[in-house]
């Protein structure tokens, strides 16, 4: 976890596109507010392991949405409801329950359906807010932050200069 904070900071004041980065946040987010118990997610998992982004925000966001999860699941309890009895697609979801193995996706649970659906919904406003939060990131805060003595001094302690050290050679 301490190696994914150390990339994360990186990242922010790195040359990458600040679009990447919060692409990772919004992904890692949605995925973190899913249940885990589902084929679903396992499946999403994987295939967000493949795409090329930064694997440290998508990690560390993952996380505080499943902390933010538990707290919002009535709302996505809501919001299942309402789109697995949306009539005109009753039928379609009523057909794919025939599929085998799409069982166990548990889509057709209210608050898997809900957290995706709402996921999805959140990805964009949450974008626009992590790209306003990196050049806020770049311009301010980053410069204040690195001539701190307290970072300075953390910095040099035996574990995260080894952990830092370890981390440039592997980049």
């Amino acid at each position: 976890m301490f190696t994914y904070i150390i990339k994360l900071l990186k990242a922010l004041g790195a040359n990458s596109k600040p679009s990447q980065i919060a692409n990772s946040f919004c992904i890692g987010f949605l995925l973190g507010l899913m249940p885990k118990n589902n084929l679903l997610w396992y499946l999403l998992l994987i295939f967000f392991m493949f795409v090329r982004m930064n694997k440290a925000g998508y990690f560390i966001m993952m996380i505080l949405g499943s902390f933010v999860s538990p707290y919002i699941d009535p709302i996505f309890n809501q919001i299942g409801e309402k789109v697995l009895t949306f009539e005109p697609l009753v039928p379609t979801f009523a057909k794919l329950l025939e599929i085998p193995f799409v069982g166990f996706t548990r889509f057709n649970n209210t608050i898997v359906c809900g957290s995706l659906v709402g996921g999805i919904i959140a990805y964009i406003p949450l974008f626009l807010f992590m790209l306003l939060f990196i050049w806020v990131w770049r311009k301010w805060i980053a410069p204040f932050f690195n001539k701190s003595k307290v970072v300075k001094m953390f910095f040099q302690l035996p574990l995260v200069n080894k952990i830092t050290s370890k981390l440039s050679e592997i980049n």
